[in-house]
Order: structure tokens, then sequence, then C-alpha cells
């Protein structure tokens, strides 16, 4: 199995929330605990301007690739600098070669992306490029797939990615997430609002209707937001899973999607748990899981 990562997501985010850091810590875990060998990491290019222009606007990309701090960019609520800027570049790359890749292996992991609350002409909510919305806009402009399935499993609604993708019948999006929390709600084809203090239990049972919507929209590929911000304690999150039941989460959607044939390509998106360590531990599980699923 195949990874995608890059040096470029190690960035300094002058105190964030945001743990950059995580992206490096499980690329080391994931190595030292032999889920993956030096080989197997494939090193994400930045995107360039076309594939950017797929989701983005041509004003909103000036003010962006300048580091102009404009009512468009200033809504990310993060520093804007070169580095910042340039890691999200090498992350849309990141996901578009995730996506190639799984599409050719049936699963990859990019260690980075899920920013999926960055809109077509502004950034928002930690986001300045909706990978997401760009590894599949590019995916269906290079002709490699005619239909994409988002199951988006972070914490928060994935607004951007279901604004981008309102008007286009060959993606569906489908999010589960805590209802009481940001963002400002945009209509998914599917969403699940989970009420506060949700477990276990009643998120994998909501959950279940991945099987569903795969027959349904019998998509080629499926963007997988693993989120590990649903986990009990996260600082930004209400819910109340544990890290088995995020790992039953993983199992589900990689063997809903084993099953049927479709290819995954799962991306990290976001987690806040005061430990990092936790964080790390979530997201080296995701891994693990992929590799258990389709070998």
């Amino acid at each position: 199995m195949r990874l995608v990562w890059s040096d470029a997501y190690d960035v300094d985010l002058f105190g964030h929330v945001f743990p950059a850091a995580k992206y490096k810590l499980v690329r080391e875990a994931v190595l030292a605990q032999g889920l993956a060998r030096p080989d197997d990491l494939v090193a994400a290019c930045a995107a360039d301007r076309d594939d950017l222009l797929l989701v983005h606007t041509p004003a909103y990309l000036n003010d962006l690739l300048s580091l102009r701090w404009t009512q468009r960019t200033m809504r990310s609520e993060m520093a804007l600098t070169r580095e910042i800027r340039d890691a999200f570049l090498f992350t849309a790359g990141g996901t578009i070669a995730a996506a190639g890749l799984a599409l050719e292996d049936g699963v990859c992991v990019h260690i980075g992306g899920g920013y999926h609350h960055a809109y077509p002409d502004h950034a928002e909510g930690f986001c300045y490029l909706n990978d997401v919305a760009i590894g599949i806009a590019a995916m269906l402009e290079r002709m490699r797939i005619h239909r994409a399935c988002i199951v988006d499993c972070d914490l928060h609604q994935g607004n951007g990615t279901a604004f981008i993708f309102a008007a286009r019948p060959e993606v569906f999006t489908f999010s589960i997430h805590q209802e009481n929390n940001y963002p400002p709600k945009e209509r998914s084809d599917l969403d699940v609002g989970l009420p506060d203090g949700a477990g276990d239990e009643l998120y994998l049972r909501e959950l279940a209707v991945v099987g569903e919507v795969l027959d349904r929209h019998k998509p080629d590929l499926c963007v997988y937001l693993a989120g590990a911000d649903p986990y009990e304690g996260d600082m930004l999150g209400g819910l109340a899973i544990t890290k088995e039941g995020l790992r039953r989460r993983d199992a589900l959607v990689f063997e809903e999607c084993r099953a049927r044939g479709v290819p995954v390509c799962t991306v990290l998106a976001g987690g806040y748990a005061p430990d990092v360590g936790d964080v790390v531990d979530i997201h080296v599980n995701t891994v693990r899981e992929a590799r258990r699923v389709f070998g």
C-alpha cells in the first residue's frame, strides 16, 4: 500500500490549534510500526494553477498565491506565509496523487489533506485550498473517473465540498458530523448531524448508511475523510467517540468500499486532542485498517 506525504506539511503555524506536527509524527509511526516501508512513501508535488482553477476562482488564487491578506484569504483563521501557502499547494497536489494511486492500487492514504471548508472564492476554517474537491475535479477532468463519492467523517460538516459539488450530480457528498458545531451548514447530498455527546454505537449505527450510498451512487472513487476530531475530549469537538470506535469506523468504510470494488483515497482531515499523541494514534490506526482490509 502506497502513502503520499510531503515535508512541506510540517510548517510553523505560530501556535495555532491545528497540530501540523502530526503529519511528520504519523509518517514516523507508520514506518516504525512496520505499516509501510520507505519505498511505499510517495512524495507529493505542488498542484499547478490549472488544477487549482478546476475549483477555485482566479481572483481568490491571485490573492493566495501573492500572499495578499484580503477578505478572501483572512477567513482561513490562520496566518498566511510563503511556507503555509506552499503547504496547501503541496497538499492539493498530494490529494491528486493519492486519488490516482487509489485508482491503481485500490487504496491510498494521504498523510495530509482533508481541507474541506475552503470555498471556490475564499478560505475558511483553517483551509486555504479544498484539496478534496481539487483531487476529485482533477480525476474527472483527466477522465480517470466519471463518478465520485465523498465520505466525510470529520467532526465538522464538509461545507466547502458540499457547496462546490451541489450542482454536480456526478459527485455524491456525504457528511456525518456533530450538528451543533462549526460550520454554518451547507446541504450535502446526505447529511447525518449527530447530537452533542454521541458515542460509538450511535455513530456506527448512523454510519452504516455508507453501504447504501455506495450502492445507489456507484462511484468510481471514494474520497474518505478520516478525521480524528470525533474523538472524546477533542478541544474543538463535542462527540464522545473512542479510539476503538474510530478504528471500527475506518474498518466499516474500508470494508464497504472493498466489498463493492470501489477504490478509496483517504485523507486525514482534522484532530485537536490536547495530546497530539492521541491524534497520531487515531491516524495510524486508519493506516493500519486500510492495510488490513485491502492487503
